[in-house]
């Protein structure tokens, strides 16, 4: 609740300056302005093929990160071989800002969907697959040791023993996936593209229209925020074995 008023209260500060005049409305226009634009935006019906191409791009990109970036780091967790071949790629992929593929994946993959998917599963992959790694990495060798000394054998080790680690390593990663997603899949529009929200921000660039650069801005913000809800939701639902820091004694 703090954080929504908290919210509340820099749009109304940023109302209050635009509306005395301390705001140049042609560079910052006021949040009512803003949200005129973004409802006429989505009124004119025009909005539903870019929000389609974006969406699309942003969670095909999210799902198969996960995928790949899970079975990737599960591989090279449990192979020392795999480990030595994928770690130092993965690593060198995690150091550069892996936005500066998307020009190589529009050349290799056109200027439609492929490409944006590829730079937003690059993104996903590279933040799961170091957190399904440390994740299995980081289970207690003795407790490993105890459950094969019972008899419990590998299937059970990763149900019981890896899974309910790694749940929270992954889960707690998903936030900052879901971000990587979009900014892959807007930014390869904002480099080449015929449709999408990364495209209508690059025309809104090249036109000095703030108002729309704000309200497609917003739009993008709103949705992630809605994905955040759903995984807080999700984590707070698998983790609930967890003990809560803070509780009664």
């Amino acid at each position: 609740m703090r954080r929504v008023l908290g919210v509340f209260g820099l749009l109304l500060l940023w109302e209050g300056l635009s509306a005395s005049g301390l705001v140049n409305p042609l560079y910052a226009p006021p949040p009512h302005e803003v949200l005129l634009t973004l409802w006429g935006f989505l009124a004119s019906g025009e909005a539903w093929p870019h929000l389609q191409a974006t969406f699309s791009a942003a969670l095909l990109g999210l799902f198969w990160g996960i995928l790949l970036g899970g079975a990737l780091g599960l591989l090279a967790a449990f192979s020392s071989l795999v480990a030595d071949l994928l770690e130092p790629v993965m690593l060198l992929l995690n150091a550069i800002p892996r936005v500066i593929l998307a020009p190589l994946f529009v050349i290799w993959l056109g200027i439609g969907l492929a490409s944006k998917v590829a730079l937003s599963l690059v993104l996903v992959a590279v933040l799961i697959f170091f957190a399904v790694y440390g994740g299995v990495r980081n289970v207690d060798p003795r407790l490993v040791e105890r459950v094969r000394t019972l008899g419990g054998g590998s299937l059970w080790l990763l149900r019981e023993v890896y899974l309910p680690s790694l749940a929270a390593w992954v889960l707690s990663s998903l936030k900052v996936a879901v971000g990587f997603a979009f900014t892959g899949a807007v930014v390869g529009e904002f480099v080449a593209a015929s449709r999408g929200l990364g495209y209508l921000l690059s025309f809104a660039q090249s036109t000095y229209n703030a108002k729309l650069s704000l309200a497609l801005i917003a739009l993008i913000v709103l949705f992630v925020l809605f994905l955040f809800f759903l995984f807080e939701r999700l984590e707070r639902h698998l983790l609930r074995w967890r003990p809560q820091v803070g509780g009664r004694g």
